[in-house]
């Protein structure tokens, strides 16, 4: 494994990142919402760092495969648990990495359904180029375009989460 980025630069990223959040929001109180289980270091971090009133929640996604008949693509469902009244409230979308952005493009889209007073994302790394979608974190921490990464809430067979840097593993 090859450290793609430092303990130092996720910390000093995520106060940034904080920073940017608190102006944003000033006195009024903010739920963020933690996508479990790879943005739970990142919400954590996040979080403590913010000036502002935070009410934190979390968020478990999965994609399923549903069968389908003999010829046809299999269609992939999206289901998440429920987040509770967020109706009027301001909302903040914790991921660690967005990829295509299907499932958090889909999220937010259901989460407008229940007209929060406002829904912004924020996640530590951006892989644009992955994109299947048009979709842009409001707060993003990294670019990356590498392979596969590891550490801090990213993991590769349950290991790795723990670690407190990004890592690249070999290919």
């Amino acid at each position: 494994m090859k450290i793609a980025i430092s303990e130092e630069q996720i910390q000093a990223r995520v106060g940034a990142m904080a920073e940017e959040v608190s102006r944003a929001y000033e006195k009024e109180v903010v739920h963020a919402v933690g996508i479990l289980e790879n943005g739970f270091m990142f919400l954590a971090d996040l979080v403590r760092r913010l000036s502002c009133p935070v009410v934190c929640h979390f968020l478990k996604m999965e994609t399923v495969e549903d069968s389908v008949e003999a010829g046809h693509q299999p269609r992939r469902s999206i289901l998440y648990g429920p987040v509770g009244n967020i109706s009027g409230q301001n909302i903040l979308l914790v991921d660690m990495l967005v990829d295509s952005g299907i499932t958090l493009d889909h999220l937010v889209q259901q989460m407008l359904l229940h007209k929060p007073k406002s829904l912004r994302t924020a996640a530590l790394l951006d892989r644009a180029e992955g994109r299947k979608v048009e979709f842009r974190p409001d707060y993003a921490g990294f670019p990356w375009s590498g392979s596969r990464l590891v550490g801090y809430g990213l993991e590769k067979d349950g290991l790795y989460r723990n670690l407190p840097y990004v890592a690249e593993l070999p290919s």
